[in-house]
């Protein structure tokens, strides 16, 4: 049993008057159409960039890195985090948000300086994200290469 103090019971009150409920549906539709917009951008320059002339492969390279350059001139500008707000998970889960979580923070705290502001805050969300993602390749590649090409 845990003792709350008035203190305790104060902040829970203040946390349900700054957490409204959500709307489960409509925000898992908004979430739907947001990443599907994006999706349906990265197809026109996928489209776009073939008809530049530029080779599967490259297009395969031009149009991520396309995709992080916009969220971050987005984010620099304060108006992805308005359109991330809206959408949800939409924009947060793709390559979209991670470029944003790597912008935000070296944003934030490029006051601290170049080093300890911006080059150690930088990669403060997205830093788990690369150290998992990469152990989990990994994971699944020797997997893959053990049980399925060797198997």
């Amino acid at each position: 049993m845990t003792n709350k103090t008035p203190l305790d019971a104060e902040y829970d009150a203040m946390t349900k008057r700054a957490s409204p409920p959500s709307d489960g549906l409509k925000n898992a539709i908004k979430a739907f159409v947001s990443g599907g917009l994006v999706c349906v951008f990265a197809q026109l320059l996928f489209s776009l960039f073939g008809r530049l002339g530029l080779n599967e492969q490259q297009t395969k390279a031009a149009v991520p890195i396309t995709l992080i350059v916009l969220t971050a001139i987005l984010t620099g500008l304060g108006i992805f985090g308005k359109l991330a707000g809206f959408s949800g998970a939409g924009l947060a889960v793709p390559i979209t948000g991670f470029a944003n979580s790597v912008v935000s923070p070296a944003m934030e705290f490029q006051t601290e300086g170049r080093v300890l502001g911006t080059g150690a805050k930088m990669f403060t969300l997205a830093g788990p994200v690369i150290a998992y993602g990469c152990s989990s390749a990994a994971i699944y590649g020797m997997i893959y290469y053990f049980f399925i090409l060797k198997g």
